[in-house]
């Protein structure tokens, strides 16, 4: 789902986000995307089994582990990995799925529209809201503060 008017009815309605594969490290485009979406007042539902807390939030092994409602599913994840993690959405009840940039699997997105949630590929949570919302001059968009690449170590 591409067109304006959906983007801005998932982003105002969807508003417990659960992120698959969200990293506590501070450089990750899911650390980035999912604090700048905590700062405009969503709650960022962390899931990663390497970590027991992100974002001051607790975080889940699993989407099947959060003892609670989920609106959105926001996946970090290679697209082979999604297809699973689409029906996990669905077995919670959550109402979309939202592949992040780079990630797109077709059918991940056939199984969350056949089950009836709204799905969203190849698009970047925050840099929609910025865009729809007003929050393109929040630190990040275009700067090279956020970058896939790792930053260099030095030496001392």
């Amino acid at each position: 789902m591409s067109d304006i008017e959906t983007l801005r009815r998932i982003l105002a309605t969807n508003r417990t986000i659960a992120v698959v594969g969200l990293s506590a490290d501070w450089y990750r485009p899911s650390y980035f995307a999912a604090k700048y979406m905590q700062e405009h007042g969503y709650r960022i539902v962390p899931v990663n089994p390497r970590y027991e807390e992100i974002l001051g939030e607790r975080c889940y092994k699993s989407l099947a582990d959060i003892p609670h409602p989920v609106d959105m599913v926001d996946v970090f994840r290679r697209s082979a990995d999604v297809p699973p993690i689409a029906e996990q959405a669905v077995a919670i009840g959550a109402r979309t799925l939202w592949q992040q940039l780079g990630v797109l699997s077709e059918e991940a997105d056939r199984i969350a529209r056949d089950a009836g949630l709204d799905s969203v590929m190849d698009r970047c949570v925050k840099i929609e809201h910025a865009r729809l919302f007003g929050g393109l001059n929040w630190v990040g968009v275009d700067t090279g503060i956020v970058s896939a690449r790792r930053p260099r170590q030095l030496p001392y």
